[in-house]
This record gives C-alpha cells, sequence and structure tokens, in this order.
C-alpha cells in the first residue's frame, strides 16, 4: 500500500540585495550572511569544513559521468575552489542537522533530513528563520543585507529552491522520468510561487503561476544553472548507493504558504511511490517544455495540452490522474498520507471551481489576489513598475517588511505549524533520520569536529586518530536508537565509543 513516508529534504537558494549598493559582490555578502549566522552561535564556518570527499556531482542517472572538461563550474561543487571566491566559499553544519553556505553567490539553506510532509514544513520554515537571525545580525553592520525567498531578480536570473527524495534504487530511471515530467508539468498549478512578468527577464507584460517554468529549456539533462531541465539526472544519493538513488528536483518554486509546501513534498512523494511500484499513469506530453511554459501562463488553468496521442488534456485533468491513482493504492490506516491526499483534493476541487478561494494556501493565488487588488486600486496595468517591487516584497524574510508574513499574520494564509515548533527545529534535529547524529557532533564536539557531510563525520578521535565515520544509512543514527547512548558524550573518541566503534574496523582519513 502506498504511504507517503520517504526520507526527503528541501534546499533554499534565498535571493540578497545591499540597500544602497548594487556594484555590492554577491560571494562576499552570501558569506558574511553564512558567517552572521555561525559566529555568533559558535559553530565553525568555512569552505573546507563540508567533506566533500563522497560527493560526485557529475555522476549521471543514465549511467554514466559527465566528462569533467565538458561540465560548467557551476557544477563542480565537489572541488573545493582556489581561486579568489574560496575565501568567500562559507560551510556551515547548523544545530538542526542543516547545512548553511554559499552555493552559486547566494546563500542557502539545506534542511536536514526529515520522513513526512509535515516535518519538511517546520524544517524549511525553521531555515527562514536562520535566514532572518543572519539579516539581524547584518543590520548592525554598515553593509545591511536583505534576503529573499524568492527564484528570480527579474533582471534574467534565477535561483533555486531543490527538493530531494530518496527511491529505490532498483526502479528503472527511464520509469521516473516518464512518470514525473507530467506530474511536474502540471505540479506548479498547485505550488508555484506566481510571477509579474512573462519571459525570463519578465519582458512580457501579465503574471504567471510559477516563478521558475521560464527559465528550463531541457526535459532531461545533469545541470542545474544552465539548461535547466524538468528532471535532473545528478546520481548523488548521500547514502548507500546499491539501496537509494537521490531524485534532485530542481523545478520547484520557493514556497512560503505552509499548506503549499506540504502539498509539493507529499504529492510528489505519493507520485514516487507509484513510480517504484510500476503504478504511475502513462501520459505523454507531446512537447514538455512548451507545455510547462503554457501552464505557467495560463491564469484559467484551462489551456490544452497535446498529447502524443493527438488527444489533449489541461493541468487540472493530468493532476486529477495523479490524484486518483494515488488515491486508489494508497494505505487508508496511515494518517499522514491521508492529509496529503486530503489536502491534494482541496487543492484541485479550488483550482477547478474558483482558485482565488485558495489564496489563503497557494503562494501564486495569494500573490495574484493581492496584485489584482491593487492594480485595481491604483488603475494601472501590469507592467507597472510597481507592481514588481510588491512581487519581490512578497518574498522578504523580515516579518515587519514581507508581504506574505502580513498577510499570514492578518490570518489571511493558513498555518500548519506554530511559532514555538519551528523555533525548536531550528536547533533540534529531526527525531527519525541520521540527522540526529550530525546534530549531536555539531553541538558538542566542538573542535573534535573536523569535518562534515550528509553521509559522513570527519573526526579528531584521540586514540583513534583522524577517522571518517560513514552515514550511509539516514534511518540510523535517530534520536531513538541513540539519545541514550550518546547523552553527555562532548568529545569524538568518547562518541565513537558510545557507538561500539573498533579501532580495528574505524577508518583513518
Amino acid at each position: 500500500m502506498l504511504r507517503v513516508r520517504r526520507v526527503m529534504g528541501a534546499e533554499t537558494e534565498f535571493g540578497l540585495s545591499q540597500p544602497g549598493n548594487p556594484r555590492a559582490n554577491p560571494m562576499r555578502d552570501s558569506a558574511r550572511v553564512v558567517d552572521a549566522y555561525a559566529g555568533p552561535r559558535g559553530l565553525k564556518s568555512s569552505q573546507n569544513f563540508w567533506d566533500f570527499a563522497t560527493e560526485s556531482p557529475l555522476a549521471d542517472a543514465r549511467g554514466f559521468f559527465m566528462n569533467i572538461a565538458d561540465a560548467d563550474a557551476s557544477q563542480l561543487t565537489h572541488i573545493p575552489q582556489d581561486d579568489v571566491e574560496a575565501q568567500y566559499l562559507a560551510n556551515v553544519v547548523t544545530e538542526n542537522g542543516a547545512r548553511y553556505y554559499v552555493d552559486h553567490a547566494h546563500p542557502e539553506y539545506s534542511s536536514p533530513e526529515v520522513l513526512t510532509p509535515r516535518d519538511i514544513v517546520t524544517f524549511d520554515r525553521a531555515g527562514d528563520l536562520v535566514a532572518l537571525e543572519s539579516v539581524r545580525t547584518l543590520e548592525k553592520s554598515a553593509e545591511p543585507v536583505n534576503l529573499y525567498k524568492n527564484n528570480t531578480d527579474s533582471k534574467g536570473a534565477s535561483y533555486g529552491t531543490h527538493e530531494n527524495y530518496l527511491v529505490d534504487r532498483s526502479t528503472d530511471f527511464d520509469d521516473i522520468v516518464a512518470g514525473l515530467i507530467p506530474f511536474f508539468v502540471t505540479r506548479q498549478i498547485l505550488c508555484g510561487s506566481g510571477r509579474v512578468g512573462i519571459g525570463r527577464e519578465g519582458e512580457g507584460k501579465g503574471f504567471q503561476i510559477s516563478s521558475r517554468a521560464d527559465f528550463f529549456e531541457a526535459e532531461v539533462g545533469l545541470e542545474t544553472t544552465l539548461r535547466r531541465p524538468i528532471v535532473n539526472t545528478r546520481d548523488e544519493p548521500h547514502a548507500d548507493p546499491a539501496k537509494y538513488r537521490r531524485l534532485h528536483v530542481i523545478i520547484g518554486d520557493a514556497t512560503l504558504a505552509e499548506p503549499a509546501t506540504f502539498v509539493r513534498f507529499g504529492s510528489t512523494s505519493l507520485v514516487l511511490g507509484l513510480i517504484e511500484a510500476g503504478l504511475a499513469p502513462r501520459i505523454e506530453l507531446a512537447d514538455s517544455l512548451q507545455s510547462l511554459w503554457d501552464v505557467s501562463h495560463d491564469l484559467s488553468l484551462t489551456a490544452p495540452l497535446p498529447l502524443t496521442d493527438g488527444t489533449t488534456k489541461t493541468a487540472l485533468e493530468i493532476q486529477e490522474i495523479f490524484y486518483s491513482a494515488c488515491l486508489e493504492h494508497a494505505d487508508p490506516d496511515d494518517a499522514a498520507t491521508t492529509e496529503v491526499l486530503s489536502e491534494w483534493r482541496r487543492f484541485l476541487d479550488g483550482l477547478s471551481t474558483d482558485p482565488k478561494t485558495l489564496a489563503d494556501s497557494i503562494d501564486w493565488v495569494a500573490k495574484w489576489v493581492l496584485l489584482e487588488s491593487y492594480r485595481s486600486r491604483e488603475d494601472i496595468d501590469w507592467d507597472h513598475p510597481k507592481l514588481a517591487l510588491i512581487d519581490v516584497q512578497y518574498h522578504d524574510v523580515r516579518p515587519e517588511k514581507g508581504l506574505f508574513h502580513k498577510l499570514e499574520r492578518a490570518g489571511r494564509i493558513r498555518r500548519m505549524t506554530t511559532d514555538s515548533e519551528v523555533e525548536a527545529a531550528v536547533t533540534n534535529a529531526p527525531d527519525g533520520t541520521r540527522a540526529f547524529l550530525r546534530s549531536v557532533a555539531v553541538s558538542r564536539l566542538g573542535e573534535d569536529l573536523v569535518a562534515a557531510s550528509w553521509d559522513s563525520l570527519v573526526l579528531n578521535a584521540g586514540a583513534f586518530g583522524v577517522v571518517r565515520l560513514p552515514m550511509h544509512e539516514p534511518l540510523k543514527g535517530t534520536r531513538e536508537l541513540l539519545a541514550d547512548r550518546v547523552e553527555g558524550i562532548e568529545t569524538a573518541e568518547g562518541l565513537l565509543k558510545a557507538l561500539g566503534v573498533d579501532r580495528l574496523t574505524v577508518k583513518n582519513d
């Protein structure tokens, strides 16, 4: 029976600006943002603190490695930089087991691994508080920086909001591609963040559903910043490669509304379950990229999308097909799965009758309603520059400035979390994954922790020497398994002994 539970995580690259200084160096400011969070909390921040040894970003799920000579520099995340920009490549592992670092001239928060969409909502939002704390610290400096949880500067640049899902390695990647393309092309109606302007630079007049759709140029591929594909093929599991494949999803928008984040991850996890079970609907779009753009530009949600069999379906109809398949095969006794299906159903019903009824749950609708109200009041068209400013202001991480936060405080956008839950998630790892062990190492081991990554810890462990502790199984290293054993542990040597590691079996780095 289909269940929503799986190992998953979120990545957010924040847009940034230094007020009054359009020539500011974004790499330098991104490093300042990360360091502003790390410094006051006593967290290590350096390029070398992240353990790059286990990364392989040029491995392609289609069965080959991209030649390093053919790769864009932005893809070489496994090679520490040695040029002038290296001084800006800050890397921090936070107390909750997340990674906060500089990625492509943006500060990025990558959440710890979680198991449910509700936990994703909580720990993704914890990242917003991490970003906010950076902003608050830099407000006291001579060069304050503002951060925005969005995906484009409306000047032709786009930056990512990525999702990660562990899937069964035995699942044929061609089946993953076939199942996900029609789902991803149409998923934006559930969780787009909305954008003023049509085209990469917003040169066309209007409003669209997705902030990212216009920036995609391929169906399938390894790149993430150039020739962006609907399905990314990076085969870097950060886990046991014999058991798992990490699906790296780059097509989503940055969602602020918690119900939209919940449905974004929940529906995708269920569809992946269908694909793993060989039960995914077979829908083949005649032109996936054109359909992606058409869906984003169609606020009526009625655009016919041509299929290879000569028929057409709308985005809503395709989403209904995926929803029905998930409902048919879902475990009716699993509460988390039932909750996702219920919200997905509510979204589809609202979108099919009157999308504006979902202004409390979906960012593109909330932003559209807000902008339409302003347009009507001021009697202006979609190309008025004030609308682009409102678009950006919606995403400001500062509660007193961000229009999303103002709407939420006014009760006009639903919450699924509480302030106390999100605040606790800033410093506490999720219970059910190896993030707990990573959190213990960061919070307690001090200088004994030499480096860290998703699937390893490098420890200066006394009699053991400098060793790499592998963490290839995401469902081990959890609070339930280790909390009692590591109670009071303050050294790397003590941690290894508590874990039952033998000096003869540990791997020296």
